[in-house]
């Protein structure tokens, strides 16, 4: 799986590095945003959305955590298969299951009230467990990043793929929002024939299903395939976390995506408790907070982290941003203490503030973590096996992201609030570990 040192694999140096096929890079990324300006349509009306159904609300995590179960088990499937396909049929084929996922997820009300609230809400899981099975293609988009860019210019580029999260994040729920108002509702009833439903939460549901279409046919008509050696290696699941765990230049990365998905998952979910119950904030001022760190997202990853790559090692860059995620989980409880020796700042208390202020370092952290530890990936994965490291590193997540957010809700509520947010620091801890071995052992840091 991962390149001996000193050896040289093809389309990188000693063998020429590789040459993107011309704007395939500008393609790929657009292609992922406008997939996840689709996911992040449903945001706001997910968790109304399953309260239709007249269910419990712990069936809102349970449909969060299949979505991630399923991409666990399918990224590094997915990912093997990109390595023997090719990156462009996987990206298709996962672009065509969204598109059909989420135009079944706004059939799911409808269903229910033709034929009871059991197939309602097996509709529901059925379309995000598809869905899941499909999210592996961002594993293979950056993949399809490493087959195009040369080795220094790689954070930066994988770099615009997290900031394509960011602004699927900041533009997704306000056009989700639009398409769930009143007035957007009506328009769409007149229009629309009557055999497709128009109501809140079915057009953001078809607005997602629409931008997934307008990605996979941006897919099949102007994305390249990458030049690059094929592989045929057939490998379990099981197998190919087992060969990553056994890889001394990938078992780290492969726990520290683990760990940091972990945390961060569970202080996603978290987080808007958090401001409602420490600072008191409804729900358009925790939004407003949501975009704050969804620009912030896209300033680091687009900009900051690939500037800074091409100045320092990526191992370098992945120690401070462990830290700097350390430091800020553990200080985002305390804000409102911190903010007690703070003045206040155009208008904005000294609380206000110290929340931002860390928000900033969360983001920062989290930023230059996330965009190094996939670089690295990319560089001690062989040429051949992009796709696999990738999408056992995906799968990695995935399953963090299945496990924070219920372990960190338990804390939150069983505890303290305070608890979930030292925990998730604690969580990171042993990476910042991980990681300043694996740079003694390259000789980027000094023992002494």
């Amino acid at each position: 799986m991962s390149v001996p040192r000193g050896a040289t694999v093809p389309g990188e140096a000693g063998g020429g590095d590789p040459v993107a096929p011309r704007g395939a890079l500008a393609i790929v990324v657009a292609i992922v945003f406008v997939d996840l300006l689709g996911f992040g349509i449903v945001i706001p009306i997910l968790p109304f959305y399953v309260r239709s159904f007249a269910v419990s609300d712990v069936f809102i995590g349970l449909l969060a955590a299949s979505y991630s179960v399923m991409q666990f088990l399918s990224a590094p499937y997915l990912g093997r298969l990109s390595d023997s396909r090719g990156r462009r049929p996987v990206l298709v084929l996962s672009l065509a299951g969204n598109t059909a996922a989420w135009a079944v997820f706004g059939l799911a009300g409808e269903l229910g009230d033709s034929f009871g609230l059991g197939v309602g809400v097996g509709t529901l899981f059925a379309a995000r467990m598809l869905a899941g099975a499909m999210g592996g293609n961002i594993a293979t988009a950056q993949a399809y990043i490493a087959d195009v860019t040369p080795r220094e210019r790689r954070a930066g580029a994988l770099g615009l793929i997290g900031a394509s999260f960011s602004l699927g994040f900041i533009f997704g729920p306000a056009l989700g929002g639009l398409l769930a108002s009143d007035p957007t509702v009506a328009v769409a009833s007149d229009i629309l024939p009557a055999v497709v439903p128009a109501n809140r939460f079915s057009l953001p549901s078809f607005g997602a299903a629409f931008l997934s279409l307008l990605a996979l046919l941006g897919a099949l008509f102007f994305l390249p395939e990458p030049d690059r050696t094929r592989t045929s290696r057939r490998t379990t699941l099981v197998g190919q976390f087992r060969e990553a765990l056994a890889d001394d230049d990938l078992r780290g990365l492969v726990v520290a995506f683990f760990l940091v998905s972990v945390a961060f998952s569970g202080i996603q979910v978290m987080f808007i408790p958090f401001a409602a119950d420490v600072y008191g904030y409804d729900a358009a001022q925790t939004a407003l907070l949501l975009t704050y760190i969804g620009v912030l997202g896209v300033v680091n990853q687009g900009v900051l982290v690939g500037r800074l790559a091409r100045r320092y090692d990526e191992a370098l860059l992945a120690i401070v941003g462990a830290s700097v995620l350390v430091v800020a989980l553990g200080s985002l409880p305390f804000s409102p203490n911190l903010g007690s020796v703070l003045p206040a700042l155009a208008g904005l208390e000294g609380a206000v503030v110290a929340l931002l202020g860390v928000l900033a370092l969360l983001s920062f952290g989290n930023s230059l973590l996330t965009v190094s530890l996939t670089t690295l990936v990319s560089k001690r994965a062989s040429a051949e096996g992009q796709g696999t490291a990738f999408g056992v590193t995906q799968g990695a997540g995935s399953l963090g992201r299945t496990v924070g957010p219920p372990a960190m809700a338990a804390l939150y509520a069983l505890a303290a609030y305070w608890s979930p947010f030292v925990a998730g620091a604690l969580l990171v801890v042993p990476i910042v570990a991980l990681l300043v071995g694996g740079a003694r052992a390259r000789g980027l840091l000094d023992p002494t």
